[in-house]
């Protein structure tokens, strides 16, 4: 599991554990997470194709430090 997923739970562990926050205020954080996991498993997806296409592509996603 990467660092930045690593961190993910533990901040859901974080949310779910939490005595200030409402059920539904913990429902919604879950549920923003959850979809911020998804967008970057969809950007992650896009980089790869992106360097696919041309080998040129890979050193410029690197220097970005996208890939």
């Amino acid at each position: 599991m990467s660092q930045k997923h690593e961190t993910v739970k533990k901040i859901k562990s974080a949310v779910k554990a939490s005595k200030d926050l409402t059920p539904d205020e913990k429902s919604q954080s879950i549920k923003h997470i959850d979809e911020w996991i998804e967008e970057d498993k969809a950007e992650g997806t896009l980089y790869k194709e992106l360097a696919a296409l041309s080998a040129k592509m890979e050193p410029i996603l690197a220097e970005l430090g996208i890939i």
